[in-house]
Order: C-alpha cells, then sequence, then structure tokens
C-alpha cells in the first residue's frame, strides 16, 4: 500500500526519503516490510506527505501496520523460506495460478516427493531436508484452512515423468494428484500440459500468478530461481503472465483428460 500511495505521486525513494530527511534505506524497508517494529508516526508523516486525507483510508492503513507485527506460521521457519517468502502471501491470496514444467508445485506436493525434490538440488544437508518437507507440510494447510484459495495449476507432463520411482515416491505423489482433481470440493484444478503441445509460451520457465481478494490488494507474480525469489508486481507484467497461463490454460489437456493421462501413467508404474 505504501509503495502505491508514492507511485500515484509520482515519487521516487530517493525523492520521498529526501524530502523527510530520512536515510535512504528506512522507506525501502518499509514498503518491504522488513522492519521489526514499525513506527506509526513515521507512517503518519508519509501519509501527510502524499496527502493521504481520507480519515477512514488513513485509519485503515495505520491499521494494516499495526497487523504486520502479528508474526505468521512461517517465521518458524524462517531458516527455511527467508525473509521475502511467497510463503506468507501465498496464505493471504485468493486465487493461486500456478505453472511448473519441471517439478510438481509445492503446494501439491507428497512429503515423499518433497524430500525427493529437496536432496535433488544438492544444496541441502541431510538435516535440512527433513526441515524443508515439515515447512513444506505446513504450507499447505491454507488449503485446508477456514478460507482455501482456489488453486489452478499446470503441470509440464516431463514433471510426471521425472517422479522418482524408489520408496514408493512416484506412486503416491500420483495417486495424491489424482485425489485431488477428483475432489470436487477442494477448488484445485490440475492441467497437464503433454509433451504434443510443441513449443508454448511458457518456456521461458515456471511463475505463479497471486490473486487476493481485497481490491485494494494488487495481484502478483513469483518467479523463483535457484538461490532467491523475484516478485513481479508492475500491471503490464502481471497482464503479460496471465496472457501466458491462458494460452498454458487452453494448450494443456482438461482436467478430466489430465486425471486420465495421470492415471495411466500411474498404472505403468
Amino acid at each position: 500500500m505504501l509503495r502505491q500511495l508514492r507511485h500515484q505521486r509520482g515519487k521516487t525513494l530517493e525523492e520521498v526519503t529526501d524530502s523527510l530527511e530520512w536515510s535512504r534505506g528506512r522507506l525501502a524497508h518499509m514498503e518491504g516490510n522488513k522492519w521489526v517494529r514499525p513506527d506509526l508516526g513515521n507512517i503518519r508523516q508519509l501519509l501527510d506527505f502524499y496527502e493521504v486525507t481520507d480519515s477512514e483510508r488513513c485509519e485503515a492503513i495505520l491499521d494494516l501496520a499495526r497487523e504486520s507485527r502479528v508474526r505468521g506460521w512461517w517465521t518458524k521457519f524462517k531458516d527455511v523460506f527467508g525473509s521475502d517468502s511467497l510463503v506468507g502471501f501465498e496464505s493471504e491470496a485468493s486465487v493461486i495460478s500456478t505453472y511448473q514444467p519441471i517439478v510438481i508445485p509445492g503446494l501439491l506436493q507428497t512429503p515423499g516427493y518433497a524430500e525427493a525434490s529437496a536432496r535433488a538440488t544438492l544444496t541441502r544437508p541431510a538435516k535440512e531436508v527433513e526441515r524443508r518437507v515439515e515447512a513444506r507440510m505446513a504450507r499447505q494447510e491454507i488449503l485446508t484452512g477456514d478460507q482455501p484459495p482456489t488453486v489452478w495449476a499446470v503441470i509440464d507432463e516431463s514433471a510426471l515423468l521425472r517422479l522418482p520411482s524408489t520408496n514408493g515416491v512416484a506412486d503416491g505423489q500420483l495417486r495424491h494428484l489424482i485425489d485431488l482433481a477428483e475432489d470436487p470440493d477442494n477448488g484445485i484444478t490440475i492441467q497437464v500440459l503433454p509433451f504434443s503441445a510443441g513449443l508454448h509460451p511458457g518456456i521461458s520457465g515456471p511463475f505463479v500468478i497471486l490473486d487476493f481478494p481485497d481490491d485494494l490488494d494488487a495481484p502478483l507474480v513469483y518467479l523463483e530461481s535457484r538461490t532467491e525469489g523475484l516478485f513481479l508486481e508492475e500491471e503490464p507484467e502481471i497482464a503479460g503472465y496471465r496472457l501466458v497461463f491462458d494460452h498454458l490454460q487452453v494448450t494443456a489437456k482438461s482436467q478430466a483428460e489430465s486425471i486420465q493421462l495421470m492415471k495411466k501413467l500411474h498404472a505403468d508404474l
């Protein structure tokens, strides 16, 4: 919200901090919610600077700052997720749209697959693997909460064929995906993008689109690399990824066809 207000006023971080005689990093930390204890006085200064005169809106923004002090469940897994984590936004999202060309989406993974994929990265010591699996399972609790998000996952066929056959991982993961896709009440749609689709708009890599229930919360696109994640929030960027996801949905097999394909793969194990 603070970033949106600054953009609406056409101000850069430097222009605002220079005008308020703040250190250069203060506003960046505030906008990134990296503060340990938000200073409501500083926020009131910003609201005055941005000429926000609507008292209800001002109070709503101050309430957001107060609530940002409440630590989410994921903070106990900070050693796994890091400080700029996708999971905080996932827990607030109403719709999560994800495309994965190599791995099964994290929200749909079994413990066995989560462990195997963590080991496959070659960057995690054995002790940390167990911790990552625990965190991944905790992350999935949003799917059975009071207000679970709608999840739409397009998974490349290659991700299914890469499932490890050892220790029953492939069997368990395929069965789990089939069960999720066949449940009409969980709000989860799974589509498989077959090899026969050839080249397609998603060849640039995996991404997640997050939409939120409040119109004031702008949607986000999340891109993940080996070492860090990147959030995109500009409207043209969001629109571009929505267009790609729309094409992937049309190109992929329908949910019913995807279930049949997964059942065939399961039978062939």
